[in-house]
């Protein structure tokens, strides 16, 4: 292959343009989030949303330290020995919630397999804590497989947050290479236990690694036979040198592809295009119904 293609491979196409972060609430709420020593996965994960989210008062949370007992080929959060679990950060979170003001907070976290109970006694307690302090505040949990144990997938049940989120990332055929510890029906297995839980469930996909349209379909059906509720579809972006190359930019007409099957298939909210992450726009989520009527209106307006 020639540079010259090499090159053109990895030039971003316009529609993957983002703002800088700028703005009064953009700085409050990275003043909060160092005066607190909090992790968010907006700056570990290099989000490109991160200007838009926190200019609008958000941000999503990374508990359990900020580095990650796993080696995932496309995740921007360092891999290695985590530091001892912190028991004060729940309180530590639940309120900077409440000064953040936030209607709706999303939290996740690095996978934290070392531990006995694999982190999921602070997700409990965080759960709790934070909803203790913000009653009003919604909230979403992103979360790692847990190793698919019941009982530590049963702790975030009792802790009943709004939505649970769990992100199968890639096909069943690039599991493996993309994310090296995870097993892609071991994740799926997770969501319908949630599911099973009555939880409000969520994953996300990434494209651009090396899939085929007829695989991320299948992996949409794979996850509407679960019985998630909501999916987040959006590009691959290679964070750095070191982690898997981006194979392709898709398209935003392919993006709108997707969102048909997933509507189709019964999903009831698709958040896809080429610059969605799993918390993109996820204060709107946690609301059954809102996903498919705004589709309706959307293929209303183009059928004219």
């Amino acid at each position: 292959m020639s540079v010259s293609i090499i090159e053109e491979r990895q030039k971003k196409p316009d529609w993957l343009r983002v703002k800088l972060p700028i703005g009064e609430s953009y700085r409050n709420v990275r003043s909060l989030v160092d005066t607190h020593k909090l992790h968010t996965i907006c700056e570990s994960g290099n989000c490109p949303n991160m200007g838009e989210c926190w200019g609008a008062g958000t941000a999503t949370f990374m508990i359990l330290g900020n580095v990650c007992t796993r080696s995932c080929g496309f995740c921007a959060v360092a891999t290695g020995r985590p530091d001892a679990v912190d028991w004060d950060e729940p309180q530590r979170v639940a309120e900077a919630i409440h000064l953040m003001k936030v209607k709706h907070a999303v939290i996740t976290s690095v996978d934290r397999d070392e531990l006995p109970d694999g982190g999921s006694t602070i997700w409990f307690n965080t759960i709790r804590a934070v909803k203790s302090l913000n009653p009003e505040t919604t909230l979403e949990t992103l979360i790692p497989d847990f190793k698919g144990i019941d009982e530590q997938i049963q702790r975030i049940i009792e802790a009943a947050p709004e939505v649970v989120s769990h992100n199968i990332e890639t096909v069943e055929n690039l599991t493996r290479k993309v994310r090296i510890q995870a097993k892609y029906w071991r994740s799926m297995e997770v969501l319908r236990k949630l599911k099973q839980g009555g939880m409000r469930t969520k994953s996300g996909i990434m494209l651009g690694l090396g899939e085929t349209k007829e695989e991320v379909v299948q992996t949409i059906k794979d996850l509407a036979d679960n019985g998630v509720d909501v999916i987040t579809i959006g590009q691959y972006l290679q964070p750095t040198k070191k982690h898997l190359p981006v194979q392709r930019f898709v398209h935003p007409d392919e993006f709108f592809e997707y969102k048909e099957v997933g509507y189709s298939l019964g999903i009831d909210y698709v958040e896809s295009g080429p610059l969605v992450r799993s918390s993109y726009h996820s204060e709107k989520h946690v609301i059954p119904g809102y996903g498919r009527a705004a589709w309706e209106q959307e293929v209303a307006l183009k059928q004219g």
